[in-house]
Parts: structure tokens; C-alpha cells; sequence
């Protein structure tokens, strides 16, 4: 079996104010909150996943929620810019709804064959909204931004390196994407046999004066889709054959996990698609309460009481 990296499975960052992470990205950008859950290896923090209406693979944009956490610096080795697709007529919206809300840092600019809207969410993290043709997914069923406009899922990723040379062996030798376009110091791959959702990967290079470090306001790894389990274990056995160090695989509830870092030194992940986020609680009801995994539920009233209450939008809700 020849495994498969259909494309992004997730993308995970790092914010200093969960209640603001909410505001935005619910109330701003109008991703429905899929899921309210705590970081598995720091349970008093949240870990808090947006997405598309069904929170589909491709369209998971989460966060660890480090209360109060230092700024980070965004430079390689880094995933330094998540870009959204959108409808190819949304961008006039957007722009003006960015306005509207304050956002910091709007610009637009052509990027190969897409128009690009840039800008910073309220931890300063690098942002893009990418006009699509065909953008895929669900928009979410209720919230303050209108269907025909929604966003539906990631476009991509930008990675910055220090060296892009092995980063790119790694993506086209062994992660199975493809070279398709070069421009001003950009390369762009794409994942899954020309996919367009969810799919890009583009790589630039930068100097180590611009060199990164995690904090607020910075992408902490970037995962990739497996179909299933025995896919992963396929990926995991040829990643190791490279020399890279990968992780046992991992159970998030919600997909299974294994991670290492590229030879530039970002950290991916390789997730399954399923089981899923409506494993433990209803489609209907996903992002209403704070769910914990089975091994932590007798737990669950101290984890409570340390965590920070939340204000979730009334149009989250049933």
C-alpha cells in the first residue's frame, strides 16, 4: 500500500486570551466552534477547535490557550502565515468586515493566480484570506457572516526556512506533494495528486536574523491527513526510514496523532481523519460544552474550577 496525504488535516497555534480567541474567530471570522476541550498534555488550558459546520479535516483551526502567555516572534523555522479559502467574490466583504471589526494589518496582494487579503488576528498571528474558485466545505449553518461569503476551510500554509532545500525533499520525496509554482522567492507544493482544498504548501526563504520562537501569536505544528490508521502506521514507518524521529502514534479522541519535526525544524503532525469531532458529543451540539477525554472525566470538577470560564456567542448555541 502506497499511503496518501490527501492534504492539511489541522493547523494549531498558540494564543495569550482564550475569551478574545473566541471573539475573533467566531465573532470576527464566523468559524463555528467545533469543539471545547482541554490540552491533553497540560489539562488545565483549553485546547479550542474551530472549523467549517461539520469541522471536517481541512478546515480545523485550533488553539492552545496559554492564558497570559508571552509574545512569541514569528521568522523560520516556522509555519508563519494560515491562509483561509473563500468564495472568489468575498474578498470586497471581507475587506470591509475586517475594517468594521478593527482588525490590524489589512493588505491585499496577487499571489501567483490568487487575490490574497492579509491580516493579523488579536495575538498579532499572520493571517490570509484566499479568493478560491472552488473553496469546499460547509460554511457554518448559523453565525454573523452570510454563507454565500463564509470561510470554508484552509487554502494553506506559508513555512519559513532557513535552508529550503531539504524541507522541499522531504515534501516532494517522501510526503508524496508537488512542485507547481515558483515566484519572487516563493516555491508552492501541493498535497494530494493537485487537490485544491486545503492543499498548498508554500515554502520562502529567510535569513537567521528573522529566526522564530514559539509563544502567543505563533503556529505550533501543522498536521497533515492520513485516511485512516494504516495509513499513519505507513507514514510513521516512512518517515523513520528518512532518519527523522517520529512519535508513537497518539490518541486525541478525536483523530490519532504522530509527530516529528521537518528537517528545517517545523513540527509536523500526521492525523487521521477519523473518528472524529461528533465521537462524544452530537453534530448539533459540537463546541456547547467542555468535553474531556474519558481517562480525565473523574478529574473533571477539579479541571473545571482551574480553568477560566468562557463566553461562548449565543449563536454557537442551540
Amino acid at each position: 500500500m502506497k499511503p496518501t496525504l490527501p492534504g492539511i488535516h489541522h493547523v494549531t497555534a498558540i494564543t495569550a486570551d482564550a475569551q478574545q480567541n473566541i471573539d475573533f474567530y467566531t465573532g470576527v471570522l464566523g468559524l463555528r466552534m467545533v469543539k471545547v476541550t482541554v490540552n491533553f498534555d497540560d489539562p488545565t488550558t483549553y485546547h479550542l477547535y474551530y472549523g467549517d459546520e461539520s469541522g471536517r479535516p481541512g478546515s480545523a483551526m485550533t488553539f492552545f490557550a496559554w492564558q497570559g502567555a508571552r509574545r512569541g516572534r514569528i521568522g523560520p523555522p516556522q509555519v508563519t502565515v494560515t491562509g483561509f479559502a473563500v468564495p472568489a467574490a468575498g474578498l470586497e466583504y471581507w475587506r470591509e468586515r475586517l475594517n468594521e471589526h478593527g482588525v490590524r494589518g489589512i493588505t491585499e496582494e496577487q499571489r501567483f493566480d490568487d487575490r490574497v487579503l492579509t491580516f493579523r488576528d488579536p495575538d498579532d498571528m499572520r493571517l490570509e484570506l484566499v479568493a478560491t474558485r472552488e473553496p469546499g466545505g460547509d460554511a457554518p449553518a448559523r453565525g454573523p457572516v452570510p454563507p454565500e461569503y463564509a470561510i470554508r476551510g484552509f487554502h494553506g500554509v506559508t513555512m519559513a526556512e532557513l535552508g529550503p532545500e531539504p524541507t522541499a525533499a522531504l515534501l516532494t520525496d517522501v510526503m508524496g506533494f508537488s512542485e507547481e509554482a515558483t515566484d519572487n522567492g516563493r516555491t508552492r507544493y501541493r498535497a494530494g495528486g493537485g487537490n485544491p482544498y486545503a492543499s498548498a504548501v508554500d515554502v520562502v526563504e529567510a535569513d537567521a536574523a528573522s529566526r522564530g520562537f514559539n509563544g502567543a501569536g505563533t503556529v505550533h505544528h501543522v498536521a497533515f491527513r492520513a485516511p485512516d490508521d494504516a495509513q499513519q502506521i505507513a507514514w510513521q514507518s516512512a518517515i523513520a526510514k528518512r532518519g527523522l524521529g517520529v512519535s508513537p502514534v497518539m490518541d486525541r479522541c478525536y483523530f490519532h496523532s504522530i509527530y516529528f519535526r521537518e528537517p528545517g525544524g517545523v513540527l509536523f503532525e500526521i492525523a487521521t481523519d477519523g473518528p472524529g469531532f461528533a465521537v462524544d458529543e452530537s453534530s448539533e451540539a459540537l463546541g456547547q460544552a467542555l468535553q474531556l477525554p474519558a481517562w480525565m472525566e473523574p478529574d473533571r470538577a477539579k479541571l473545571e474550577k482551574a480553568l477560566p470560564p468562557l463566553r461562548l456567542p449565543e449563536w454557537l448555541q442551540d
